[in-house]
């Protein structure tokens, strides 16, 4: 999607993103905990942690990483890979499969409707790959709004699973 309307362009992600990323992460943070959200991703920063900051290197180099970018500035990203993390108690599927391991946004682009413009792109590119199935998984506390927003988007709950007492969702999108 490039809406130059609204100045905002969907690009492949790498490795020189991660400092943006890692920003992206940090604002997100910072915003569910002034909402009373310390549980989703904690209170700590991604970007004070080594184990994090490798994730995200991780992710920008392994996976397809997509960044929007708002008058080329990166706004918001998304992760996809062919399956979720081996280390998160998910069942495997008999398909093939893309995976968003990662939607985010800089909350100082709220509002617009990046994460939707993202995952429009991970449907598009899911598609354009000849796969039929598009999953992804959130945490599922809060009262489900996470889970409802990823409802909004056409995705439909599977399976709930733990790690620890942090309560996850799988849901999952047909793509034609």
């Amino acid at each position: 999607m490039d809406d130059t309307t609204r100045g905002v362009r969907i690009r492949r992600g790498g490795p020189a993103d991660a400092p943006a990323v890692l920003d992206m992460l940090d604002s997100a943070v910072v915003w569910m905990n002034e909402r009373g959200n310390t549980e989703q991703w904690g209170t700590t920063p991604f970007s004070e942690k080594p184990e994090r900051a490798a994730q995200v290197d991780r992710y920008l180099t392994e996976y397809l990483p997509y960044i929007a970018e708002v008058d080329g500035t990166p706004a918001a990203a998304l992760v996809l890979d062919s399956g979720p993390d081996p280390r998160v108690p998910i069942a495997s599927v008999e398909e093939p499969e893309r995976y968003v391991r990662l939607l985010v946004s800089n909350r100082r682009f709220a509002g617009q409707k990046l994460g939707s413009a993202l995952l429009a792109r991970a449907v598009e590119e899911t598609r354009r790959a000849g796969v039929r199935l598009l999953r992804v998984d959130c945490w599922a506390g809060g009262g489900g709004e996470l889970v409802a927003y990823y409802e909004r988007h056409g995705f439909t709950p599977t399976e709930t699973f733990l790690v620890g007492s942090w309560p996850g969702q799988v849901l999952a999108q047909r793509v034609d």
